[in-house]
Parts: C-alpha cells; sequence; structure tokens
C-alpha cells in the first residue's frame, strides 16, 4: 500500500504496520536484544549513530507520539502551537531527537515498550475523532499549515513504525554477520 490519503488508510495501515513491528521484534532473540547497534558509517542519517538499543528505538517513536498528542490537543483547545516545541524547527529538529534520547536513557525497554503502547492507543483513537476532510483535505485545519493533518499521522505511525522495523531488521543482519 502506497501512503495513506484518507482516514481508513490511515487507521489501517497505522494498525498493520504497529502490528508487523512488534510481531518483528517479538522475533528477536536474547542475543539480538542484548547486542548493542552498529551500522555502517556509509549510512549518513544522525539516527543510525543516535540509537544504541531497541529501548531508543521505542522511545523515538514515543515522543514523536506525544509531539503529536500535544500538537493536536494544544490547537485544538485554541491555543496555537507549532508542531515542534522550541527552539526547534525541521533544520534543526535532529537536536530534539539527540534531546529524547539523552532524556530516555535510564527509562527501561520494559518502560519503553508500555510508553509506546499507551501512546499508540492514544494516537489511534485521536485520528478516529477526525473526519477524513479534516484529515486529508488542505485548509481545513487552519494550525495545519500547507498540510493536511492526516500527513502528520502518517508520518507519526505508520511511516515511523516502517523506519523502525528498517533499522531492526539492519540490526538483524548485522547480528548475523558477526
Amino acid at each position: 500500500m502506497g501512503r495513506p490519503t484518507s482516514k481508513s488508510d490511515l487507521i489501517s495501515a497505522a494498525a498493520s504496520d504497529y502490528e508487523a513491528m512488534n510481531e518483528f521484534i517479538s522475533s528477536l532473540t536474547e542475543k539480538e536484544l542484548s547486542t548493542p547497534f552498529s551500522f555502517d558509517d556509509k549510512k549518513k542519517e544522525a539516527h543510525w549513530k543516535r540509537d544504541k538499543n531497541l529501548r531508543d528505538v521505542l522511545i523515538h517513536l514515543y515522543e514523536w507520539h506525544q509531539l503529536l498528542l500535544n500538537w493536536v490537543s494544544s490547537n485544538k483547545n485554541g491555543e496555537n502551537k507549532p508542531f515542534l516545541p522550541k527552539p526547534y524547527n525541521w533544520r534543526n529538529y535532529g537536536e530534539l531527537n539527540q534531546f529524547f534520547w539523552k532524556k530516555h536513557q535510564d527509562t527501561t525497554l520494559e518502560e519503553a515498550k508500555a510508553l509506546l503502547e499507551k501512546s499508540h492507543e492514544e494516537v489511534m483513537r485521536l485520528a478516529e475523532t477526525f473526519t477524513n476532510d479534516e484529515l486529508f483535505s488542505k485548509g481545513i485545519l487552519k494550525w495545519t499549515g500547507t498540510s493536511p493533518l492526516g500527513s502528520y499521522f502518517v508520518s507519526g505511525t505508520a511511516s515511523h513504525y516502517n523506519w523502525a522495523a528498517k533499522k531492526l531488521k539492519a540490526h538483524r543482519k548485522n547480528c548475523r554477520n558477526v
């Protein structure tokens, strides 16, 4: 399926990609869970060096859920807030990701799993409260700017879950090649 462009596709993709990611996580061996991530230096994106384990990946997803939940809640309540909190913007959001990483270095894997499960459910419930037009028509919700609200939900769920699964699969491959 391509990138969701309707409410039903968003709900379906987010649910199925979350389930697929969790099934993959359940298949990780003790060795794969205990081996720190180590990726090829050819991978240029900062996240390949930032995340060291499954907890870091799950916390990243959780924190981006929190961004979405807080942004939508604030704006629905008439408080005009940008998606990224100050002083962050789309040019320096890597620093925000690093902040999240540092913030959760004492969070356990079990806590990370529970936080993500709860936030995923909250995001899914929130998505259900919007109409298809509110999610995928431009200009309906002024606070979303030039992007439809649904694109933020897709990015925070299905796309992010696919990113996580890709990273975890690369880690498994590295573990098997050692």
